[in-house]
């Protein structure tokens, strides 16, 4: 392996975190120099020195191989984890190295769950860096690097390929290099938009850039206990549930749309089963609270169903309403939306509405060429026809995730977590959900589970942001047979 280039280019992914914990402390004199302001300057400067360090002692090495492609993926998200949770640790408080550990992967990885019991006890500071490490891991840390990188360099059209899946590339009709601009043009214009709209619905222009950070990203991470539902206000729960589903959406359609001035980008097949799947959801969640008297009227049934539908789908973790008061079926439909999520080529987690959708075609070709065998059946997918070397790794995906749910509630069990906190934290965790429901509904936190549980559940976390194939590469690299 070329450890220089690893080392140079992970180096500039620790200089990315730095300079967000940089902007916390400014934060933080701003503030009056609030009491995290000694955890995260110490913060930036171990951070700064680690990532620096690179840059100064080692010299550029060769190009990198597809080996050295995945070893700087995987370590600029683990140590981006790493250096991501010394805020919390020095701070203390709920903050055990578990806990800071728990936090800092679900800010990077954009799942939006966490430890606090009270999040209005934290200082603006930490808060800030808090939905700071949402932006960060919405947009991608290997991103920030594409960025940097001289488009004709080989480097950069590499980590794109690797960075970026198949099915989030399908659709930009443009060049690798372009996409990483067009994916950073729309996720840019959607915080500014996100942070104007707050404002005007009556946000505080801190609370307003902390949530916009953190919808874009489809994270969850608010600065009130009681997330948006602290707000009581209806327009902000429009807005979130606006952006929500914007940030969920193939961002090519978006800059399309915006580019071509037109609407016939939007007519993709994907979206329009995505969009589809989120109108059932909320209907069957929507008469399920109203016939099981959760809600005493259709519409705060509909606002409370389209809001956390939305949430799951989008894999967000905010809430207007407790869903631990909830009935069985439609905490099942949630389950349902955080497994299939939004579509690739957005922030959204899960295994994607477009394997979903690909899986349904090949059943459905499948079940076609049993009762005509003679017949030759293919897999349509908009234009296109799909090969079957085409449509196999994405339906194996699905395989493997089903697989790793699996371990990961068994291993959960065997730690000492219960049955409904195992299953509902696994499945919320590797779809980068968030919160889930029963003991770890919306309004709840995952600080009573067993420490080794949460060790778990980040496991999943980091699986499910790398869509588990780049992590298990790296798994084959280090203690497979060939590790040249």
């Amino acid at each position: 392996m070329n450890l220089k280039a690893i080392t140079r280019n992970v180096g500039f992914a620790l200089l990315v975190s730095a300079l967000f914990m940089l902007l916390s402390v400014l934060v933080s004199v701003l503030g009056g120099n609030d009491s995290a302001l000694a955890a995260l300057l110490i913060s930036f400067i171990i951070t700064f020195i680690f990532g620096a360090f690179p840059f100064i002692f080692v010299k550029r090495g060769p190009a990198i191989s597809l080996k050295d492609g995945y070893m700087i993926i995987f370590l600029s998200w683990l140590l981006s984890f790493v250096f991501g949770m010394l805020p919390y640790l020095l701070w203390g408080g709920p903050f055990t190295v578990i806990n800071a550990w728990f936090e800092s992967v679900s800010g990077f990885s954009t799942t939006g769950s966490s430890i606090l019991d009270n999040v209005e006890a934290l200082p603006k500071s930490l808060l800030f860096w808090r939905s700071s490490t949402h932006f960060i891991g919405g947009l991608g840390i290997v991103v920030f690097l594409l960025l940097i990188i001289p488009s004709s360099s080989p480097v950069r059209l590499r980590l794109t390929n690797m960075e970026l899946s198949s099915l989030s590339r399908e659709g930009y009709r443009t060049r690798a290099n372009r996409t990483v601009y067009i994916f950073t043009y729309v996720y840019l214009a959607l915080n500014a938009g996100a942070f104007l709209a707050y404002l005007l619905a009556g946000m505080s222009p801190f609370d307003a850039i902390c949530h916009a950070f953190s919808v874009c990203a489809t994270g969850g991470f608010s600065t009130r206990t009681l997330s948006i539902g602290s707000f009581h206000s209806i327009a902000i729960n429009l807005i979130t549930m606006v952006f929500m589903l914007l940030s969920s959406i193939h961002f090519a359609l978006i800059y399309m749309v915006v580019v071509t001035r037109s609407l016939s980008s939007l007519n993709n097949p994907v979206l329009k089963f995505y969009l589809s799947s989120l109108a059932v959801a909320i209907l069957l969640v929507t008469v399920s609270l109203k016939h099981a008297g959760v809600n005493a009227t259709w519409s705060s049934a509909l606002m409370d169903s389209s809001f956390q539908v939305i949430c799951f789908a989008t894999t967000s973790g905010f809430a207007i309403c407790d869903n631990s008061l909830w009935p069985l079926f439609p905490c099942l439909v949630l389950m349902y939306m955080g497994i299939q999520c939004g579509m690739a080529g957005s922030t959204s987690g899960g295994v994607k509405a477009d394997r979903v959708l690909l899986l349904g075609k090949t059943i459905i070709r499948q079940v076609g060429q049993s009762i005509h065998p003679s017949t030759v059946r293919e897999v349509r997918w908009g234009h296109r026809t799909l090969h079957d070397e085409e449509v196999y790794p994405h339906v194996l995906y699905l395989a493997v995730y089903a697989l790793f749910v699996i371990v990961s509630v068994l291993v959960c069990l065997l730690v000492g977590g219960d049955n409904e906190s195992a299953l509902a934290g696994t499945v919320a965790s590797l779809g980068n959900v968030g919160p889930a429901f029963g003991d770890l509904g919306t309004y709840s936190s995952y600080n009573a589970q067993p420490a080794a549980a949460k060790f778990v559940f980040t496991m999943d976390m980091f699986l499910g942001r790398l869509e588990i194939y780049p992590v298990l590469a790296v798994f084959s690299i280090l203690f497979g047979h060939n590790r040249k």
